[in-house]
């Protein structure tokens, strides 16, 4: 199904309400088979505890785990702090956005074939490719880390990366024989002991930084690595600047409860759920373990450089070394092993559904549109599982050199991702309004409303200059070398180069799509609807039934609201 009747195939607003509308004229979104394209429909098999440790187990990995390790080194503690606060302030106005319009259009592809419909088919076709190679690539850099991580283990040593490889890879596919009620599990049980190790972490961080541990001489610590003769903010301006795409990069996986809409079984309920949890699990299992951690291990570590240390500098595993606890960072090396497992999973979850959507809708090879009676996408399952045996690259003599430039392929896409969900809200929001409609008769508000997402594309908009001045001046330089610029800033160049390419097929093949963007008056807000907001429905109808949800969901006063914090805690 291609995108040539985005401008035109909505209907006016009068015969919406009306209700004499057929739906399903000249439609971009299929109104009851978002995969339109697919033998068979995906299974709705994901229930409410998928959804809500989806939300935070496709984040929780290596980038929070090691890849912090790399932004205190560069930026100290104090920047590590705001990084991530600010980044994971953008995350959930993101997710708010992202969760309004995921409600009102729970379609396979979510965010991808919003920014096509809502903003422009190119920039939406670019976002979408760049995505799923960010996810293609990071397959088998996770599963390089996890070999990594089982090194660690004395018995391991000198055994081949490539006798870990193989099993890990068979893991992944025995996982997707189940299809994503497999996905489903088994991201629930590897996110449950994820978060039960963050929550003991930050346990075991305060008693450490209270001099509770016997073993550490270092007493009570207090502030003292953020003072003289350490430092808050290492290299100054420069070194915050470093932090703001590890925290991108920590934060990915947040926005897979989107794509997870169309093979949810009660998305109106589980999505806003899981997007409202995000901000307690962001400042909960992100902001005050790193916290902790800034205060417990010095940004100058030796262990940080060091080759023997445990995970590969990993500064959780430091702390607990520091402190001098034997085992424990045997265990905990163990969960870092699972996180990078549980991320590993995100992938195949994360490149596929984008892939096969784009392919649903005319903007990738048809055959990969392809899902068998088991709801699984089998094509593009393949594709992602091909693209894991690229981890064998690293065991060559320069495998090093050519794993970093397809990490390159990766580093900015999220922002970019990102920057594309607030911009499509913000033109859903002001299409919704030219149409009629008001605020009250959508399903699920953001509850930041659009100056939530003017925001979080502010911030990724100043991100992505915070990366380029880092891209030009590296901290410790040197200063202008190409082959770093392009490693830090590929991404950039690659959204460019699929903009103009798709810009540049749809200029001969698909002439809807030559405009810079979609003009607002030209968006179609009506056909893909769902449930209460389908055709047929009238505004009248569609406020009622939110009015009636918004009392179910107030009912019980205080003690309820605090009843229902403290789960979205645990």
């Amino acid at each position: 199904m291609s995108l040539e009747n985005e401008n035109n195939g909505g209907s006016n607003a009068a015969d919406y309400k009306s209700g004499t509308v057929d739906s399903t004229a000249g439609q971009q979104f299929p109104v009851d088979n978002p995969e339109a394209g697919a033998t068979n429909p995906l299974h709705k098999n994901l229930k409410g505890r998928h959804m809500q440790m989806i939300a935070i187990g496709g984040a929780i990995g290596a980038g929070l785990f090691i890849g912090s390790g790399t932004a205190f080194q560069t930026g100290g503690p104090a920047s590590v702090f705001l990084g991530f606060l600010i980044v994971g302030f953008m995350v959930y106005l993101m997710m708010q956005a992202l969760a309004e319009m995921t409600v009102l259009y729970p379609i396979n592809g979510a965010f991808t074939m919003y920014i096509c419909r809502f903003v422009d088919p190119s920039f939406g076709w670019a976002c979408g490719i760049e995505y799923a190679i960010s996810w293609l690539t990071v397959l088998p850099f996770e599963i390089s880390a996890a070999c990594n991580m089982i090194h660690f283990w004395p018995g391991s040593h000198g055994i081949n990366n490539s006798a870990w490889i193989v099993p890990l890879l068979v893991a992944l596919v025995v996982i997707q024989f189940f299809g994503v009620r497999g996905y489903g599990e088994v991201e629930f049980a590897l996110s449950l002991m994820k978060i039960l190790a963050c929550i003991g972490f930050i346990i075991l961080g305060i008693i450490i930084n209270c001099g509770g541990v016997p073993t550490d001489d270092r007493g009570y610590i207090g502030g003292r690595y953020w003072n003289d003769p350490y430092s808050a903010f290492l290299n100054g301006f420069h070194g915050f600047c470093s932090v703001f795409v590890t925290a991108a990069f920590a934060y990915t996986g947040t926005e897979l409860t989107g794509l997870a809409a169309a093979e949810t079984a009660n998305p109106r309920k589980e999505i806003p759920k899981a997007s409202n949890q995000v901000a307690w699990r962001i400042g909960i299992f992100y902001v005050v373990n790193l916290l902790l951690v800034g205060l417990i291990v010095p940004a100058n570590s030796p262990l940080y450089g060091s080759a023997t240390t445990a995970s590969q500098g990993s500064p959780f595993v430091i702390a607990i070394e520091l402190a001098g606890i034997k085992v424990l960072p045997s265990i905990f090396n163990a969960v870092i092993l699972i996180a990078v497992m549980s991320v590993a999973n995100s992938c195949t979850f994360g490149s596929t559904r984008t892939l096969q959507a784009l392919a649903a809708n005319g903007m990738f090879p048809k055959k990969m549109a392809y899902v068998d009676k088991k709801g699984r996408p089998i094509p593009v399952v393949i594709l992602q599982l091909l693209f894991g045996l690229l981890a064998f690259i690293n065991l060559a003599h320069n495998g090093g050199t050519i794993f970093n430039w397809l990490l390159s392929l990766s580093g900015l896409t999220i922002l970019f991702v990102y920057g594309g969900i607030a911009l499509a809200h913000i033109r859903f929001r002001k299409a919704w309004a030219i149409n009629g409609h008001t605020l009250d008769e959508l399903p699920y508000k953001a509850n930041c409303g659009v100056w939530g997402s003017w925001i979080c594309l502010l911030i990724c908009v100043l991100a992505l200059i915070a990366q380029f001045y880092v891209a030009l001046y590296p901290v410790g330089g040197p200063n202008l070398d190409a082959t770093n610029f392009f490693q830090l800033y590929l991404a950039g160049p690659l959204l460019i180069f699929l903009y103009l390419l798709w810009k540049g097929y749809s200029w001969i093949y698909e002439p809807a799509h030559r405009p810079l963007f979609i003009r607002t008056k030209d968006i179609d807000i009506y056909t893909g609807m769902r449930e209460i907001s389908s055709a047929g429905i009238s505004a009248e109808d569609r406020r009622a039934s939110n009015a009636e949800l918004g009392e179910k969901k107030h009912q019980g006063g205080a003690g309820a609201y605090i009843k229902n914090a403290i789960r979205n805690i645990i």
